[in-house]
C-alpha cells in the first residue's frame, strides 16, 4: 500500500495498517467478503485452522479500570484466573469499554493500534503455529503475520492464559 489505498478502508484498518508500515510489517491488512467477528468464522474465510486465528480478548483491571488485552489462539479459551495472577483481577469488559479504550468494536479488535495502550499478554500457544491471522481493526478486516512478529509489534510478554485443553 502506498497511502492512496488506505482513505478507502475503515477508519480502524487504517490505524492498524498505518502501525504496520512503520514498523516495517511486510503484510497488510486484507478485507474479507465475509465478516470474520469470531474466530470461527475468520478461520473458515482464511481456509486456516481455528487455532491460527490470534484472537483478541479485552478485560478491564478491577483496581485502576485499565484495559488488559489477551491475545490467543482461536481454538483455546482464556482463563481469567491466570490473567488476574499476572496483571492483577480483571473482569469481563463491555461493548463500550472496548470501544472507548481500544477504538474498535468486539469482532474487530487488533492486537495493536488501540486508542489507550492497553497491558497486553500473548498467549504462548499461539507458537504452536507458524502463521497466525490477527483482526485488523474491522470485522472484515485481517492480516497475516507470525507469533514472533506479535511478539515484536506489541512489546508484549508471552504468558500461560488459557484453560487447560480438553
Amino acid at each position: 500500500m502506498c497511502g492512496a489505498e488506505l482513505h478507502s478502508l475503515p477508519e480502524g484498518v487504517q490505524r492498524v495498517a498505518q502501525a504496520l508500515q512503520q514498523s516495517g510489517h511486510a503484510h497488510m491488512p486484507v478485507m474479507l467478503s465475509d465478516a470474520a467477528r469470531t474466530a470461527q468464522e475468520a478461520a473458515d474465510g482464511l481456509g486456516v485452522q481455528l487455532g491460527q486465528i490470534a484472537k483478541s480478548v479485552i478485560f478491564r483491571r478491577k483496581e485502576d479500570g485499565v484495559a488488559v488485552l489477551v491475545v490467543t489462539s482461536g481454538d483455546r479459551r482464556v482463563d481469567e484466573k491466570k490473567v488476574s495472577a499476572l496483571v492483577g483481577k480483571v473482569g469481563r469488559a463491555d461493548a463500550d469499554f472496548v470501544k472507548s479504550q481500544t477504538g474498535f468494536s468486539i469482532g474487530g479488535v487488533s492486537p495493536l493500534a488501540h486508542l489507550n495502550p492497553p497491558v497486553t499478554l500473548l498467549d504462548a500457544q499461539l507458537w504452536r503455529f507458524d502463521e497466525v491471522w490477527a483482526a485488523a481493526g474491522h470485522p472484515h478486516g485481517v492480516f497475516r503475520l507470525t507469533p514472533d512478529d506479535l511478539l515484536r509489534l506489541t512489546g508484549a510478554p508471552q504468558a500461560d492464559v488459557v484453560e487447560a485443553a480438553a
